[in-house]
């Protein structure tokens, strides 16, 4: 079965169904290729990686720390200042630490190569879209990206030292103390990061589901309470039993779900306004 396959300023030509499998196979070794060279890089830069980003939010003196001090001390009060967080991390398997150090190494790999890996699969896309599809996605590698990045670092220094320093300091009786396994603690860590840096796409899959016609601006107003249940829900299920970390990662969502709603409604409004052009 052949199909078109349009190159980036080149005619349209025929391309077999094994030339577009070859083509998907070059597209995501690339893509693959890029998260080793990085998941290499944060292998070989262990101290780094482990003291100053992956273990950070389990001292004190984290940036997020010091600046709810900072706006707690401005406020007149100390109640925000953290001058330590009652948990130590141990590593209780032989292989533990050396598993996480490669689990670690493959999601920093995974999160700096995103917008290039991104990239990649996309060039295989892009082609065998309509002209006009592929003039209403221009930008799409930017904008995943960008909202991929800001997900990622809401969930670094907002969610997760809030949910880690609930967490450590939470008892059910004082006998009782806090050691984390590492294993435990990055997984969290790396959970909350990855989770809100997938549902910071959201505009983005409504832009491109509005575009396909299956969503407009009246359904999901119509739906709006309905999604916020399963906003809540998700945010239940992805964080650490606490409302606080629920209502940190469900309030960004809400707000991304109104913005989303303006998104779709903009490009109802254009698309009308070049329909109305095209038949006068």
């Amino acid at each position: 079965m052949d199909q078109p396959y349009l190159e980036e300023g080149e005619q349209q030509q025929e391309m077999s169904f094994v030339d577009h499998l070859e083509e998907l196979r070059w597209h995501l070794i690339r893509s693959l290729g890029s998260i080793l060279v990085f998941a290499i890089a944060a292998f070989l830069a262990k101290e780094f990686v482990f003291h100053d980003i992956i273990l950070a939010p389990s001292r004190p003196d984290f940036f997020s720390y010091q600046f709810m001090c900072e706006v707690g001390q401005k406020m007149g009060s100390d109640v925000l200042c953290i001058t330590e967080l009652g948990f130590t991390i141990q590593s209780r398997q032989m292989s533990g630490q050396f598993a996480m150090h490669i689990m670690v190494s493959l999601v920093l790999g995974l999160a700096c190569a995103f917008p290039y890996a991104f990239w990649e699969i996309w060039r295989f896309v892009k082609p065998g879209l309509y002209p006009q599809e592929q003039k209403n996605s221009q930008g799409a590698v930017f904008w995943v990206s960008i909202l991929f990045m800001m997900g990622l670092l809401f969930g670094y220094y907002v969610v997760s030292p809030i949910s880690i320093n609930f967490l450590a300091g939470y008892q059910v009786d004082p006998s009782i103390v806090n050691e984390f396994d590492l294993s435990s603690y990055i997984s969290t860590l790396t959970t909350l990061c990855l989770a809100c840096a997938i549902m910071f796409e959201l505009p983005v899959i409504v832009y491109f589901f509005t575009k396909a016609g299956l969503l407009s601006p009246e359904i999901m107003k119509l739906y709006r309470r309905h999604s916020v249940v399963v906003i809540l829900v998700v945010a239940a299920i992805i964080t650490p039993p606490d409302v606080i970390s629920q209502l940190l990662i469900a309030l960004p969502l809400i707000i991304l779900y109104e913005v989303s709603i303006r998104v779709s409604g903009s490009i109802i409004k254009r698309d009308l306004k070049k329909l109305n052009e095209n038949n006068s």
